[in-house]
């Protein structure tokens, strides 16, 4: 399921992305301080990510899953700069609960 989502987010796919959510889904990036909660607001604000970073794509470098869980780690790619990362999903009845995301964003390599 995280290997789709992945690929949702690299297409920028809102639908494909929305369809894996919980309806209560949690959105918090805790890097840049931004929390988003339920599937609309969630929505919206993965939308925002995109309209902002057209050229935002995501590496995985690694990928470990239970049954209630996942943790990815990651390397984002807008062209001129990347970052790594990790996302922390809770999951909930098959679906994704909450995103955690974990990031240098805040200090990007220059490419």
């Amino acid at each position: 399921m995280i290997e789709r989502y992945n690929e949702a987010w690299n297409a920028q796919d809102l639908d494909a992305i929305d369809s894996l959510h919980d309806p209560g889904i949690v959105f918090h990036n805790h890097t840049a301080d931004e929390r988003a909660e339920g599937a609309a607001t969630v929505r919206e604000h993965i939308a925002q990510i995109f309209r902002n970073n057209p050229a935002l794509r995501f590496t995985t470098r690694s990928l470990h899953a239970g049954e209630d869980f996942a943790v990815c780690e990651w390397t984002a790619s807008t062209g001129s700069k990347e970052w790594d990362g990790v996302d922390v999903f809770p999951l909930r009845d098959g679906k994704i609960a909450r995103k955690d995301v974990y990031s240098s964003s805040h200090r990007p390599r220059e490419l």
